[in-house]
């Protein structure tokens, strides 16, 4: 019982699983990665609140507490968890709808988000949902994905050429603001921008652990400072407040939750589908830990309350920001705990340091970490490979550039859930015949020179009997029998791949059973699974069909059929086919 107790806490807790077998030669590797992810997130949180709506300070708030409590119950030793581009640009969405009266109100909403983010992450957690995220298929996500970073990218020319533009998240509605302000454009925050998007952009390519962005940042508020570019225009940070976040409290107003509800839940699964995919794709290259869908978002979800509550914003595991936590050598979530550390000794001694800081900067930092999220490669070897996958994520990518990045997932799910209901509703259907010299049976319409009769059909349905395919099913069936010219005189059932039967199914299946008798067409079975014949036999299929109709193979059912063994011979391998679990 203790080892029950024991292995349950350590499951709550996967902090408890490595923290006691902790090395000292793991340390080199998350020192490493804890400094060098350190060093991204203060530029990169501070562009990212700003894209969020937010002051750039509330972008490091959002890395201290958050990232100690996903080290402590998150099972990724190398997810780096902080605020990213997409959660950003939904937050500024979601919150926008609710027309903030001011700065305050603002962070109160942004606040509340993150708390109703992480109460839908924990509770999903503890109820074991963390297989809704599956309702999110790859093509969804890469059209949504493309389609956001656009939008995001879009959001950022306004800092990276000091135009006016409205927020909004409609490219019809950006390009046309675009357009219109095209003529105010500020040159000298423009290369301030484009200087940073260089540096960011090729800074990369000196070392995988080269902080670009940090050096971005670096020479841009040296050229503010040395050149005084305040003075002709140039728009900057300014003050950004010292010292920790203090406790801050989330609104419990019933009517704003409603509001922010439909916003939290889109955060909610893109943000868990966002640092899954990622968690799973870097834990594939370690074999010392397991990963537990239930537990990430456990994990998740109590990272978005330490936000909630210390000044934060909603927060998900980035890409990014991971693998370079992986390429640097991050053993365990120690190496969090020292980011985390870092960004505290930055917002203790170092924030007055960040008051030249070009907006331009943090502009350019969005734009280039949002420019590899879309995706060209994709889009055409799906054209070449599957064109219902394609046109789901070319619609999921124009739904969400035209119509917002939340109607866009939410009709990405919808068209996700109708394709698989689509393709249940059709399920495979084969002819069968017998491949010369053996007794194995194939499909009819693959090889030409199957052994069939015309007096015989024998069918075999891949997937379940169910009421969204019965009709389907039926139709197929009856245009088969048709074509055998009223010679027909016994169909067989090869039920092998049917992995269910529900009540339509069951029902439906006895009445056309009873049809084809009443017509002179005897039926038979072969193949039945264990749990298909538990159905069956709830629903007096088994007794309708009758035991002598029932075998255990397609040879066996032939050679009925041929009259070709005695009842003695049926018995035989009777209980084979027939036996269910009372």
């Amino acid at each position: 019982m203790n080892k029950h107790i024991g292995k349950s806490i350590k499951g709550f807790f996967p902090i408890l699983e490595w923290l006691p077998k902790y090395q000292k030669s793991d340390l080199q590797g998350d020192l490493s990665a804890g400094l060098t992810v350190g060093i991204m997130l203060i530029p990169q949180g501070m562009a990212y609140a700003m894209l969020a709506g937010l002051e750039p300070i509330h972008g490091l708030y959002a890395v201290t507490v958050p990232l100690l409590l996903y080290a402590i119950f998150g099972t990724s030793r190398q997810l780096a968890v902080g605020p990213v581009a997409m959660v950003s640009l939904l937050t500024a969405a979601g919150i926008a709808g609710l027309n903030p009266e001011s700065p305050e109100q603002y962070l109160i909403y942004a606040l509340s988000l993150a708390f109703l983010v992480g109460l839908i992450q924990f509770g999903m957690g503890i109820l074991r949902l963390g297989f809704v995220v599956n309702f999110l298929s790859h093509p969804v996500i890469n059209g949504f994905t493309s389609a956001a970073a656009i939008i995001i990218g879009l959001s950022q020319v306004k800092h990276l050429l000091r135009i006016n533009l409205p927020n909004s998240e409609h490219i019809q509605e950006m390009m046309v603001a675009i357009y219109q302000n095209v003529g105010d454009i500020h040159w000298l925050t423009f290369g301030i921008g484009v200087i940073g998007i260089i540096i960011i952009k090729f800074g990369k390519k000196i070392h995988k652990s080269f902080p670009a962005p940090l050096v971005a940042v670096i020479v841009g508020i040296a050229l503010v400072a040395g050149f005084d570019l305040t003075a002709q225009g140039v728009k900057i940070v300014g003050d950004v407040p010292s010292g920790l976040p203090g406790f801050s409290s989330p609104t419990f107003d019933v009517g704003i939750w409603g509001k922010l509800l439909p916003i939290a839940l889109t955060i909610s699964l893109v943000g868990f589908a966002e640092s899954f995919a990622v968690a799973k794709t870097i834990q594939a290259k370690h074999k010392n830990y397991k990963l537990d869908a239930n537990q990430e978002l456990i994990g998740l979800g109590m990272a978005n309350f330490g936000a909630a509550f210390f000044k934060g914003y909603p927060v998900t595991g980035g890409f990014s920001r991971t693998a370079v936590n992986n390429d640097s050598g991050a053993k365990t979530t120690m190496a969090s705990i020292i980011s985390a550390v870092l960004i505290v000794l930055t917002l203790l001694f170092f924030t007055g340091l960040f008051y030249n800081l070009p907006s331009a900067i943090l502009a350019a930092v969005v734009l280039v970490a949002v420019s590899g999220l879309v995706d060209f490669k994709e889009p055409v070897h799906l054209w070449h490979k599957d064109k219902s996958d394609f046109a789901m994520l070319i619609a999921t990518f124009v739904i969400t550039l035209t119509l917002g990045i939340e109607t866009g997932i939410i009709a990405g799910m919808v068209l996700s859930l109708l394709v698989v209901i689509y393709r249940a509703s059709r399920p495979h259907m084969a002819q069968l015949g017998r491949v010369p010299g053996t007794n194995t049976f194939r499909n009819l319409a693959r090889f030409s020179d199957l052994e069939s009769r015309k007096e015989l059909l024998m069918v075999r349905i891949d997937g379940p009997i169910y009421f969204a395919n019965v009709e389907f099913i039926k139709r197929k069936l009856d245009n088969w029998i048709e074509e055998r010219d009223q010679q027909l005189k016994m169909i067989v059932f090869n039920m092998e791949s049917v992995t269910n039967i529900d009540s339509t199914g069951a029902h439906e299946l006895n009445e056309w059973i009873l049809d084809w008798r009443k017509s002179g067409i005897d039926v038979c079975m072969s193949s039945i699974k264990g749990p298909v014949r538990d159905v069956f036999n709830r629903w007096g299929i088994l007794e309708c069909v009758g035991a002598d109709h029932i075998f255990l193979d397609d040879n066996l059912a032939l050679s009925a059929f041929d009259k070709a063994f005695d009842d003695e011979m049926i018995q035989k391998y009777s209980t084979y086919a027939i036996q269910t679990n009372k």
